[in-house]
């Protein structure tokens, strides 16, 4: 039984259901396609990430991105 895990950072709306719903159906078919699996046995897991729950560079992602987007708005 094929087993797939989507990590996936939640923001700015998105992923929305209908997205998660043909990232599931597309992972499922390309597993069918590619490794000839059995659609019906096949699990897809979609794991949202709040960009406050993870980092780089010792800053969380949320950080990250308004440093980014300051930096960004000085240059013009």
């Amino acid at each position: 039984m094929p087993f797939v895990n989507i990590r996936i950072t939640k923001e700015n709306g998105e992923p929305t259901r209908e997205q998660k719903e043909r990232l599931i159906d597309g992972v499922t078919q390309l597993l069918a396609d590619v490794l000839g699996k059995n659609k019906d046995s096949t699990v897809v897991i979609i794991d949202e990430i709040d960009t406050d729950n993870y980092g780089l560079g010792g800053k969380t992602i949320t950080n990250v991105r308004k440093l980014a987007k300051e930096q960004k708005e000085l240059k013009c």
